[in-house]
C-alpha cells in the first residue's frame, strides 16, 4: 500500500470566501503514485471547512448568503455565548459545522473520480490567518 500526506497552507484575505483547491489535490494524487485508492481532504481548523461542489460564482454568492442568514456574523457576546470567552468567531464554527470538515474522493486509474462538475472546495469562515488543509491519499 502506497500513501503520501500533504499540508496545504491557506490565507484568506477575506473574512469568508470560497478557494478552489481541486488542481493541488489533483496534483497530490499523481505525486503519489496510487492507481486506486482514497483521498482524504480535511481542513485542520474548526472555522474552515472542505466541501465538494459545482465551481460556479452565482452558487458561492448563494451559499454565502445563506450561511450569514443561517449564522450572522455578531461579535458581541449577546448572540453567542461562544463570544463571551472573548472569541468573535462564533458564527464561523456553525458556518463550518453546516459545510463540513472533510472529503474523501475514490482514486481509479490514478485520478480524482468526480461525477459531473464537481471540485473540492476550502470554505473559510474566518480568514486573515493561516490555516491547514490535509490532503491524505491511500492505495496501491
Amino acid at each position: 500500500m502506497r500513501s503520501l500526506t500533504r499540508h496545504l497552507t491557506m490565507n484568506v484575505p477575506a473574512r469568508m470566501d470560497f478557494v478552489n483547491i481541486t488542481a493541488e489535490v489533483e496534483r497530490a494524487v499523481a505525486e503519489s503514485g496510487v492507481r486506486e485508492g482514497l483521498c482524504l481532504v480535511n481542513a485542520m481548523h474548526i472555522t474552515a471547512s472542505v466541501f465538494i461542489n459545482d465551481d460556479e460564482p452565482g452558487l458561492h454568492q448563494d451559499y454565502k448568503r445563506w450561511l450569514e442568514e443561517l449564522a450572522p456574523f455578531d461579535s458581541s457576546p449577546q448572540r453567542y455565548q461562544h463570544n463571551r470567552t472573548g472569541e468573535d468567531n462564533a458564527d464561523a464554527h456553525h458556518k463550518r459545522q453546516i459545510m463540513g470538515r472533510e472529503v474523501v474522493v475514490a482514486i481509479t486509474d490514478g485520478r480524482l473520480d468526480f461525477g459531473p462538475w464537481e471540485q473540492i472546495f476550502y470554505g473559510e469562515f474566518d480568514g486573515r490567518r493561516p490555516k491547514r488543509v490535509m490532503i491524505k491519499i491511500i492505495g496501491e
